[in-house]
């Protein structure tokens, strides 16, 4: 079974970018996209590659956030959000059961300039989204994608140093993602790749995609339990179109 994860930074923009001719080439199971910016009604035009059937999940605010799951896989179940109504309104989280995991897509709440969000990112979206995730795993195994908007560890930037009090590389940000990870996960490329230089976002200044001055902030990140199931976990930094590039996960 083939994953692809993308925050496409606005699905009607990159659908003039080939984003169609992109999908079919990934010859994908399953395509997870973030930041959508849209509704379903804004590409009611579109005629999607065959055989997904698309699950949107839009923020309530025009233009913002939003998540949709295209999936050639059958789910055994649907829903949207976390449960929550505070943290439901801004089109995060899509999850599908599948017959051996679940699978969230998920768009995880940037810090902000100034770090404006910081206290509602790590005080109270991470606490609760890592409780979710915890109790769909008292079901069964629990895959999740997206941009999670945190550097983990200093390999996963380019400029630590200058960076270190930014949104998504602020130690709390960081010490969060190692609780998810501590509480059972794994994050699926370093099961493979254990080098620096593997990034999925880039400053669209300074010619920095092209100097590979990028951040790792998306991934597949998946329960314990599912280790000896993950066949190959990549990074697809040459797929143009958005400033964020795929993250792919094969499972057997």
């Amino acid at each position: 079974m083939k994953l692809v994860s993308w925050n496409v930074n606005g699905v009607r923009a990159v659908l003039k970018k080939d984003l169609l001719k992109i999908m079919e080439a990934f010859e994908a199971d399953v395509i997870c996209l973030q930041e959508t910016k849209a509704h379903p009604g804004d590409v009611q035009h579109v005629t999607w590659p065959s055989g997904y059937e698309a699950h949107w999940n839009s923020a309530v605010k025009k233009g913002y956030s939003g998540t949709v799951i295209f999936t050639r896989v059958k789910p055994l179940s649907v829903s949207f959000g976390i449960g929550l109504s505070a943290h439901d309104g801004e089109g995060r989280v899509v999850t599908m059961e599948f017959k051996e995991f679940f699978l969230i897509n998920v768009y995880q709440p940037n810090s902000q300039r100034g770090l404006t969000r910081l206290d509602y990112r790590v005080k109270e979206w991470d606490p609760v989204f890592l409780a979710y995730l915890k109790k769909l795993e008292k079901k069964k195994p629990v895959i999740f994608c997206g941009d999670l908007n945190v550097a983990h560890a200093e390999i996963d930037l380019a400029n630590p140093k200058t960076n270190r009090r930014n949104a998504g590389f602020t130690d709390e940000e960081r010490a969060n993602f190692s609780v998810v990870l501590a509480s059972g996960f794994v994050d699926t490329l370093r099961e493979f790749e254990k080098g620096p230089g593997h990034y999925t976002w880039w400053s669209q200044m300074a010619n920095c995609r092209a100097r590979n001055i990028g951040w790792r902030v998306d991934y597949f990140v998946a329960s314990e339990r599912l280790r000896s199931a993950l066949l190959g976990a990549s990074i697809l930094p040459a797929v143009m179109g958005s400033d964020h590039c795929p993250v792919v996960l094969e499972l057997k």
